[in-house]
Parts: C-alpha cells; sequence; structure tokens
C-alpha cells in the first residue's frame, strides 16, 4: 500500500489561471493537481489534495494528514502570514512539512517575508511556479527514504 501525502491549499489559489497571471502563471490548480497525481505515483505516493479559502478546515485537514499521512505540502496562500493556527496544528500534526509559494514572496511586499509555517516546516520551496509542487513531493520522498 502506498504512503500518502496531503497537498493542502489555502485561500484564492481555486483562482489559479485567471488571478493574476503575471505574478501565479497561467496554470490551474486542476493542472498542478494532475502534476502532483503523476509525480506522486512516480514516486510511490497517493495523494490527498484539497484547497480551502477557510482556515479552519485547512487545521482540520492538517490535523488529519497528522493521522493518517507520511507528509504534508502546504501552499498556506495568504494565511502564511497570518495564521498562528496554521503553525499550531503542524506543530500538533508532527508529520514532515513543506511550505511551498508559486512565487519568490521575498520578492515582494514586505508583508509577505514573515511565514507563521516555516518555523514548523522542514522545508520552503517558493519562486518556481507550479514546479515548485513537484519538488516539494521529491523532498519528502527524500526526507523520507522513499
Amino acid at each position: 500500500m502506498p504512503a500518502t501525502l496531503f497537498i493542502l491549499n489555502g485561500p484564492n489559489l481555486n483562482r489559479l489561471g485567471t488571478r493574476e497571471p503575471e505574478t501565479y502563471g497561467r496554470t490551474t490548480l486542476a493542472d498542478i493537481e494532475a502534476q502532483c497525481r503523476a509525480t506522486g505515483a512516480r514516486l510511490g505516493f497517493d495523494i490527498v489534495f484539497r484547497q480551502s479559502n477557510h482556515e479552519g478546515t485547512l487545521v482540520d485537514w492538517i490535523q488529519e494528514a497528522g493521522d493518517v499521512a507520511r507528509g504534508l505540502i502546504i501552499n498556506p496562500a495568504a494565511y502564511t502570514h497570518t495564521s498562528v493556527a496554521l503553525h499550531d496544528a503542524i506543530r500538533t500534526a508532527a508529520v514532515p512539512t513543506v511550505e511551498v509559494h508559486l512565487s519568490n514572496v521575498f520578492a515582494r511586499e514586505a508583508f509577505r517575508h514573515h511565514s507563521y509555517v516555516s518555523p514548523v516546516a522542514v522545508g520552503v520551496i517558493c519562486g518556481f511556479g507550479a514546479k515548485g509542487y513537484d519538488l516539494a513531493i521529491e523532498a519528502l520522498a527524500n526526507k523520507l527514504g522513499a
């Protein structure tokens, strides 16, 4: 039975492809999901891929990941910079977590330079667009010895 990775996406990422394409590109969240499923299958992982605009829903899913997954990839989007709740949920889940951002947050507004998620993640990937998700899956596979 393959190991499971949760890939969670925060607010407004359901609008990828049309939302600020000069910053986020034209790739849709459905495109990213298909890409993640292919990369996961190649590396022997089942992928649970979800998106929510609601912080509490993301917390519930992080807790679920802590119960059943080998690893977690999260693009917390705007909650990166505001959510102690996501920080606490990831810390409590105690599952290796990679934080992903499509854009290079450090080349953007100053308020985007702080992350509440980074201190509880094993790594952060930003600025490589949709490819960052593949890099995160590969990094977790390496971390987990898969």
